[in-house]
């Protein structure tokens, strides 16, 4: 039966993993019938509280889309203004991306307007609800926010059992985050070095998106100085815009002599470039302090690239060790271990093998389905 959907998050001119994952969730709502709107932000963040160069891509909007930019982060009335105007619209599913407890006082005023109407079901998509970087006022901004809510979606089994720290009824899914599958086709390894400019005989792996602290970056570095490695025909490839301060890492690559073997390539990697960094590489490298569930490893997946995470939040329920890649602790001579056996014992060809297979199970499908089986629940006499 075909639904109107509301989705509130961000896409387009938004960048960023966020705003690609809504856009091409709401294009699978459509390929199943359903009737679908985005409404995003006019005002994201304050420009004091973005850590990166610009909030917005060039280019066009996806085709084929009602996106609309309604959305004030920062200004209450705005916040009245749409939710009693999505009231008396009416939607039957109006679906909410949660990832930050900042967007919890403009998103859970929404939504307490929204359900008056006694039709419209609320239901969440959480990144995260714990964050990875913790501020004071945390908790209530979130437990503001979940207290609006009808239902949620989460990607991992970590965020499932961080619901019941605020709200331990709230009806739920679990669904792997699926492929990205929006960044173009495979290519050549061959082909992709030359249009980025590398070495056609060095072998390159890849620590993709934005630098924060959490995402262990310097242990990644302290890794990749390991005597081992540096007999390896090895570069490292960093991609993606610092979004932490970087002086740390550059002094780090000074001090363990690993400038002529790490590119930094930390401007912002554009969509269209993203299939020339996974397509040359041999393994995608996580080395996260802390996690809940990463769109890389969902973009490794689509481009059918080994890789290898750490034993943190939910990046071990989507990466099976030692099948396609590898799962070991946060600790550098664990990362220096799994990279030197991925070269020495020249696994790529068979992770790359069993990818395949392993792929099919994180379909867009697969998470609309998880949607309407919350809609479904909240919809019972």
């Amino acid at each position: 039966m075909t639904k109107t959907i509301k989705i509130i998050g961000p896409a387009y001119p938004f960048r960023g993993g966020l705003a690609s994952y809504n856009e091409r969730l709401a294009q699978e709502f459509q390929n199943q019938g359903h009737q679908v709107e985005i409404e995003t932000f006019t005002v994201q963040y304050p420009s004091l509280l973005f850590p990166g160069k610009s909030q917005y891509v060039d280019g066009q909007a996806p085709a084929n889309l009602n996106i609309k930019r309604t959305v004030n982060s920062i200004n209450p009335l705005n916040w009245i203004r749409i939710g009693r105007r999505i009231r008396k619209e009416k939607p039957d599913l109006l679906m909410v991306r949660y990832w930050l407890p900042f967007m919890g006082p403009v998103l859970g005023t929404i939504c307490r307007m929204v359900r008056k109407n006694k039709h419209t079901k609320v239901i969440c998509l959480a990144d995260n609800i714990v964050p990875h970087e913790k501020r004071p006022g945390d908790q209530l901004l979130t437990s503001y926010f979940m207290k609006s809510i009808d239902g949620m979606v989460a990607m991992s089994q970590s965020v499932i059992n961080d619901i019941d720290l605020f709200n331990p009824k709230l009806p739920r899914a679990l669904c792997p985050h699926p492929l990205f599958d929006n960044f173009g086709n495979k290519l050549e390894q061959s082909k992709a070095k030359s249009l980025l400019q590398l070495e056609p005989k060095t072998s390159y792996l890849l620590f993709f998106g934005f630098i924060r602290e959490y995402k262990g970056l310097d242990i990644l570095l302290k890794a990749f100085a390991d005597e081992r490695l540096q007999k390896l025909a090895v570069k490292l490839i960093v991609a993606g815009e610092f979004y932490t301060k970087p002086e740390p890492y550059l002094e780090m690559l000074s001090e363990l002599k690993l400038n002529d073997r790490v590119l930094l390539h930390t401007d912002f990697i554009p969509n269209e470039k993203v299939n020339q960094y996974f397509s040359a590489a041999d393994l995608i490298v996580q080395p996260y302090k802390s996690a809940t569930q990463s769109g890389v490893t969902q973009i490794g997946y689509h481009f059918e690239k080994a890789m290898l995470v750490t034993n943190v939040g939910g990046l071990s329920e989507i990466i099976p060790d030692q099948k396609i890649g590898y799962v070991v602790e946060p600790d550098e001579k664990a990362i220096a271990n799994a990279i030197f056996d991925f070269y020495d014992n020249k696994r790529q060809a068979m992770f790359e093998h069993n990818i395949i297979e392993e792929k099919k199970r994180f379909s867009w499908a697969n998470m609309v389905q998880a949607f309407l089986s919350v809609y479904d629940s909240l919809n019972k006499p």
